[in-house]
């Protein structure tokens, strides 16, 4: 029979050090957030609203609102409901295609948010300009080196890069790789690394390779404070990282923008469903712009479906990888104080 040793608690000096090289690590990301950790929360939509971008924040995180399709008047409510729940910092997440897009940045300007976060495309000169100006801090999404060093020269004031592994809209390039081509090149600001991030060993490499800090989705869905519908959180903690798959596109003819979710009857369906509608088009029964409505339209509605109604068999579980590392219902401090831990112990190991 083997001797089999027990692991030892790390003495209180190695864990003080370490704790101090975690500092150390993501200190420029604490002072652009200003908060205690680096850990930003992914905007979801549905998902990041006053309940949860309020605990993040309160847990020394930086939560963001996931503004999504809302009008100006439902996002100066969400803010203002917000800033009742926390003193602390966060931020609004703004789609650079929605219609109202300079009257939802007047929306943030007046109600005083810090950091402005444009996601979903490139965003205008105008833009940038309307919420610098402001005084407002601006992050965008750069899914590669090129672009990171645009939005910069634009005055862009931190940069978040997403890998494939992330959930909701993805693009075709992996975490890591981003990380390897986009960090050794960006040192002018801030650099927030996102994707398939579910543990504080992860969030350290990216830091050790230039990171400022991390972004995370998924991790939060199953946070106490989430109002997502019981059956979502359920298929979350249900789900590996195998069953979050990304939508395919059947035809280079009909682009299909992809999308990480959970598998379900929705997702083979929409497969299906594209054959059919390609078979109506090449049969004369529509047009092409026609046919590329129809197949867009049949996702509409489902992530709310999912989110708040709760269908996880029909609608859009939009889930990241990291989905498998998801195994119960905690609070958001828990979830954070849980990444701290794990960080400060990967560091004094």
């Amino acid at each position: 029979m083997q001797n089999q040793e027990s692991e030892q608690p790390l003495d209180e000096a190695v864990l003080a050090a370490a704790k101090q090289k975690l500092n150390d690590l993501w200190q420029r990301g604490k002072d652009f957030l200003g908060t205690e950790y680096a850990i930003l929360g992914g905007a979801m939509s549905w998902v990041s609203d006053r309940h949860l971008v309020s605990a993040i924040s309160n847990a020394g995180g930086f939560g963001v609102i996931a503004c999504g399709g809302m009008t100006p008047d439902l996002l100066r409510d969400e803010i203002v409901a917000t800033q009742k729940l926390t003193q602390k910092p966060f931020g609004v997440n703004l789609i650079t295609l929605h219609p109202m897009l300079d009257e939802l940045i007047d929306v943030c300007l007046d109600l005083n948010i810090s950091h402005v976060v444009l996601a979903g495309g490139l965003p205008s000169g105008a833009a940038i300009k309307k919420i610098k100006d402001g005084g407002a801090k601006l992050i965008c999404f750069a899914p590669v080196l090129v672009l990171a060093k645009k939005l910069i020269r634009s005055g862009v004031d931190a940069i978040v890069i997403e890998g494939a592994e992330a959930g909701g809209h993805i693009g075709p390039v992996s975490t890591n790789v981003l990380a390897q081509e986009i960090l050794p090149h960006i040192h002018d600001v801030p650099v927030f690394v996102a994707g398939g991030i579910g543990r504080g060993e992860a969030m350290v490499n990216y830091m050790q390779m230039g990171a400022s800090g991390c972004q995370l989705g998924t991790r939060f869905v199953c946070a106490e404070e989430c109002s997502a519908h019981e059956n979502f959180k359920k298929a979350f903690i249900r789900g590996q990282a195998r069953d979050a798959i990304a939508s395919v596109q059947v035809d280079p003819r009909f682009p299909v923008i992809p999308v990480r979710a959970l598998k379900n009857d929705g997702t083979e369906r929409f497969t299906e469903y594209q054959i059919e509608t390609i078979e109506r088009y090449k049969n004369g029964e529509m047009d092409l712009e026609t046919a590329q409505l129809e197949i867009e339209k049949y996702w509409g509605g489902a992530l709310r479906r999912a989110v708040v109604d709760g269908d996880v068999v029909n609608g859009s579980v939009m889930a990241g990888q990291s989905v498998g590392m998801v195994k119960s219902i905690q609070t958001t401090q828990e979830i954070i104080d849980e990444l701290v831990d794990q960080a400060v112990s990967f560091l004094a190991k």
